[in-house]
């Protein structure tokens, strides 16, 4: 158990047979009246964010949140399929469940896979990944006096922009976080 004013950013609770993981505190104590901690939190099942309010001293139970490496091995229609390299376990999680992550995902990535109790929450992806570009637009003659960019296209069907000197056919390194270019591969 935890005590909600020990609450931090980062921590996983199960609380009303909820994961969440805690994204911001705010504690509130005044002269006349208990404390109140609200926390701000994403549910791990679901996505959602949303804000809890608790009274000063009230506990939670602590989730602790496993991460096993995986390596992505193909897409079989409704799900990804990933593949434990050490004990060649293959698991499947529904593509509804990945919508961004699949932008990243190409055949051989390792990523880590998150669990609780054996339930596979999602996927940790890499910081950046290098992405092959499939479609680009032809640089402007005389459109290079700023840096100007231009819009690609990536194998794994994600639209980004590059600089003008990107060509077709070329390998980019792009963020993970915001899905933006991050250099040459």
């Amino acid at each position: 158990m935890i005590i909600v004013n020990d609450l931090k950013p980062g921590t996983t609770f199960e609380y009303e047979k909820n994961l969440f993981v805690v994204l911001d505190v705010d504690r509130n104590k005044t002269a006349m009246r208990q404390m109140i901690v609200k926390v701000k939190v994403k549910n791990l099942r679901t996505g959602v964010i949303n804000e809890i309010s608790f009274t000063g001293g009230d506990k939670v139970e602590q989730a602790p949140i496993d991460k096993k490496k995986m390596q992505y091995l193909y897409d079989d229609g409704d799900s990804l399929v990933f593949m434990d390299n050490a004990t060649y376990e293959q698991v499947e999680i529904p593509k509804e469940n990945l919508k961004w992550e699949m932008n990243f995902l190409t055949s051989n990535l390792e990523v880590d896979i998150t669990m609780y109790e054996n339930e596979i929450l999602g996927l940790v992806l890499p910081d950046k990944v290098e992405l092959q570009l499939i479609e680009c637009e032809q640089a402007v003659k005389g459109d290079t006096a700023t840096s100007a960019q231009k819009y690609a296209k990536c194998e794994t069907g994600l639209e980004i922009k590059v600089p003008l000197f990107i060509n077709n056919e070329e390998r980019v390194i792009v963020s993970t976080a915001d899905g933006k270019y991050s250099g040459r591969a």
